[in-house]
Order: structure tokens, then C-alpha cells, then sequence
């Protein structure tokens, strides 16, 4: 008898948890249903809502606050300047050059290439890109984020 109590009262517990968890998803779901509008899923590149780095500009199209899990940036550098020394992080990282001429970093090795090519970067990989061009240097970055 008194395991069935138990039992009884086990699954009532079990039954609460999932009611509650439930809920919380669903709460997430419809915030997130919301989130997205087509006035902010479409985003055209305004170079006055760029922000000023050091070497050029970035704008985000797609940061970590508004996507699910990636994020599309776009990169202008200055000849001869890059973003910032080789690095590596968990995430896996997709550049696309759209104008100059980008010289890619990869381990220990380079590759020189200009508008129309992509360079893949593999999750803790030593990477890095500069621009070797006498223009503007102009790319996409697009990462998965690790939450």
C-alpha cells in the first residue's frame, strides 16, 4: 500500500514537472514566433549603422541576440590591415569575399584570393584574414553560435 502511495505520488510530481516544462517551450516558442517580423528579417547594409573599428567597419546583419544559432557580419578592411592577429575558437567560421584581394590564413599556411571565394575554417583551427589588396577589403563572416 505504501508503495503504491509513493508511486501514486511519483508520477503526480512527474506529471507537474513536464505540465511546467511544457509551458516554459511554449512561452519560448511563441517570444520566439514574435521576435521575427519581415520588416527585421530583411536587412540592408547602410554603411552609416556600421560600426568604426580600427581597421575599417563591421555590420552586423545577423548577431547572436536575433538568430537562433548563427550569425552573418560583414567586414571592410583597410589595405594592408586585418581585424586582428591569427586566433582560433570552437566555432566553425565561413568567409566570403564579396570586393579586394584577402590573403587567408589556415595552420601555419596562406592562400591569396579575391571576390567570389570562400574560406572555410574548421572548429579550433588557427585562422585569420587581411587584406593584401590596394582597395578595400570586403567580406562576409558567418559563424554558428555556441551557446
Amino acid at each position: 500500500m505504501k508503495a503504491l502511495t509513493i508511486l501514486k505520488t511519483t508520477i503526480a510530481v512527474l506529471f507537474l514537472q513536464q505540465t511546467a516544462f511544457s509551458q516554459e517551450v511554449k512561452k519560448e516558442t511563441i517570444s520566439t514566433e514574435n521576435k521575427y517580423t519581415i520588416e527585421n528579417c530583411v536587412n540592408h547594409f547602410e554603411i552609416d549603422k556600421a560600426a568604426k573599428t580600427k581597421v575599417g567597419y563591421q555590420y552586423w546583419f545577423a548577431d547572436k541576440n536575433f538568430t537562433e544559432e548563427n550569425t552573418l557580419k560583414m567586414s571592410i578592411v583597410e589595405p594592408g590591415k586585418s581585424t586582428h592577429a591569427p586566433h582560433h575558437h570552437p566555432e566553425e567560421e565561413f568567409f566570403y569575399i564579396l570586393e579586394g584581394t584577402a590573403e587567408f590564413y589556415l595552420d601555419g599556411k596562406t592562400k591569396t584570393a579575391g571576390p567570389n571565394t570562400s574560406f572555410y575554417c574548421p572548429p579550433n583551427a588557427e585562422h585569420g584574414i587581411k587584406n593584401v589588396g590596394s582597395t578595400d577589403l570586403k567580406y562576409l563572416v558567418m559563424k554558428k553560435d555556441l551557446r
